[in-house]
């Protein structure tokens, strides 16, 4: 079988040529996923300060605790929110997995 290639590489090329268009043609048409869609870890830290508004909780509650939560290790950005009602909320967003003591 090998003696045909060698003796014919017009053949060679031609069989080549058709398998290199016939792959292309399937990598262009199939739908591949490269890296599905996960989540990245989260943390969230919530605190509640009855009566306060938000701008008492921003100053007393969420800068404090920013200082203290930002540069661990593994953090990629980190999110807060204040409301009305008291309550503050704080997401940090983790590159990979780490213990938080």
């Amino acid at each position: 079988m090998l003696k045909k290639f060698i003796e014919r590489p017009v053949l060679s090329t031609v069989i080549s040529i058709i398998i290199v268009i016939l792959g292309l043609l399937g990598l262009t048409s199939l739908p591949i996923t490269q890296y599905p869609d996960i989540a990245p870890p989260t943390i969230s830290v919530s605190a509640n300060y009855p009566g306060a508004n938000a701008e008492t909780i921003l100053e007393s509650v969420i800068i404090p605790l920013e200082e203290q939560i930002n540069g661990v290790e593994g953090m990629t950005y980190l999110t807060s929110t204040a409301t009305n009602s008291g309550t503050a909320t704080i997401d940090v967003f983790l590159i990979r997995m780490s213990i938080l003591i």
